[in-house]
């Protein structure tokens, strides 16, 4: 399992250091794609071979199916960590997360998140101010 906050920075060449404590459990190589709200994921390699057992039965015949798998999948990359403890993220990945400089990495149970600083500040302002909120939507979820 992943938790933590730990905050990075990114070179001109795309390498970001994976927190120590982060890096046993993911294994020297790990699955990054496009995330949602405008991070990236990371999964261990195991968990992206569950979740793409669980995304095969996803119906084609189902436009948005179809674009989620698309995206998600186009942008995956398999990253493996160097001696330093660094992963280079692609330009493309590095765009869609406007990763320039801090970045911050973030453990979420089964997945880490890579967020720009600037972003990762404004969901969390915006997390706890509605956290009491959101928490008592869960309940239906049975949290």
């Amino acid at each position: 399992m992943f938790m933590g906050e730990f905050q990075h920075n990114i070179d001109s060449k795309g390498r970001l250091i994976v927190p120590s404590k982060l890096r046993d459990a993911l294994g020297e190589r790990f699955i990054v794609t496009r995330g949602m709200d405008g991070c990236l994921f990371g999964y261990t390699l195991d968990s992206w071979a569950n979740l793409e057992a669980s995304m095969k039965d996803m119906p084609l015949t189902k436009k948005d199916a179809r674009t989620f798998v698309r995206f998600f999948y186009s942008a995956a990359t398999e990253c493996e960590i160097d001696k330093q403890g660094r992963i280079n993220i692609p330009v493309k990945l590095r765009e869609f997360a406007g990763l320039e400089k801090t970045c911050i990495i973030i453990g979420v149970s089964d997945r880490i998140e890579i967020w720009s600083e600037d972003r990762w500040l404004a969901f969390s302002k915006e997390a706890e101010e509605n956290f009491d909120d959101i928490a008592e939507g869960l309940i239906d979820f049975g949290i």
